[in-house]
């Protein structure tokens, strides 16, 4: 516990993240070449590309993509700098995942089109469920799970912790979320938790895995945040203030509007690093112009 003089919370504002209306909104990642990626991603996922922006004064393009309106799906914000062709992953990321009734028939169409398969479909370890991986044309590896019943295809972030029971405190106390699972293997010496708004077969889950004895990870530079959406911006920065105080983290930027467009952000680290930002409801949904 940090040591300070910093003003007990109320409980009212404690259970604010569990009444708040949040969700995954998106996943932000840098890639070496938006149109490969855009392609890749449509033609070997099936994703939609739903819209594209250029920023030359600063040098970079965005592409944001999924199965669905950004309204109600989550998605994939990609980034391109101008005249970076690669980025370092790290070892701390893990995967995407993404939700498809045939792993089998989905490999197939992936292969034809020229993508790596890095497993082959089949049952995971020590279960049914049927999976297989794929790698992009950057390197990030996307999980294929074979579900029946699936709302938003892209159902999964995988990153690594160093302390499970740690972080999923820190996600439910200062983002409001939800254990969905929780799942030790000790034979092959790992655990993992799935955290999340809702049921995991419901909605897109942050997938935390540690593995036995290894408490730090590199971080690279291609993988950035995810974002969630917020009713009240200062009240859940309040709130993520005083659960790092407890847990560890950082806040990396305060509550408040972006210069020039307005929408009212937060952004923070976790205690191993991760980056979230919590994005004001209304504002997002004015910037997809509705």
């Amino acid at each position: 516990m940090a040591q300070g003089s910093a003003a007990v919370p109320s409980t009212e504002l404690l259970e604010w993240p569990k009444k708040d209306n949040r969700r995954l909104l998106h996943a932000v990642y840098r890639v070496g070449d938006l149109d490969r990626t855009i392609k890749f991603y449509t033609e070997c996922f099936g994703m939609k590309l739903l819209r594209k922006r250029d920023i030359p004064e600063e040098k970079y393009s965005n592409a944001f993509l999924g199965f669905g309106p950004e309204e109600s799906h989550f998605v994939m914000e990609l980034t391109y700098n101008y005249g970076v062709t690669s980025y370092d992953i790290g070892t701390g990321f893990g995967h995407f995942a993404i939700a498809t009734p045939d792993v089998y028939k989905m490999v197939e169409d992936i292969r034809a089109k020229g993508g790596n398969i890095t497993r082959e479909p089949g049952p995971v370890k020590g279960g049914s469920t049927i999976i297989a991986f794929v790698k992009d044309p950057d390197g990030y590896v996307f999980e294929l799970i074979q579900r029946d019943s699936i709302l938003d295809p892209l159902c999964q972030v995988m990153l690594r912790v160093g302390d499970l029971d740690r972080a999923v405190k820190f996600y439910e106390k200062a983002l409001g979320m939800k254990l969905v699972k929780k799942v030790d293997r000790p034979e092959y010496k790992y655990s993992i938790a799935m955290m999340g708004y809702a049921e995991e077969h419901e909605t897109t889950v942050l997938e935390l895995t540690y593995n036995y004895g290894v408490t730090e990870y590199t971080k690279g530079n291609a993988y950035a945040q995810v974002a969630i959406s917020t009713d009240d911006v200062y009240k859940s920065g309040e709130v993520v203030e005083h659960v790092i105080q407890e847990l560890g983290g950082q806040v990396t930027r305060k509550p408040g509007p972006i210069p020039g467009l307005n929408t009212k952000i937060t952004s923070f680290l976790d205690p191993d690093g991760w980056k979230t930002v919590l994005v004001d409801n209304e504002d997002f949904l004015k910037e997809l112009g509705n």
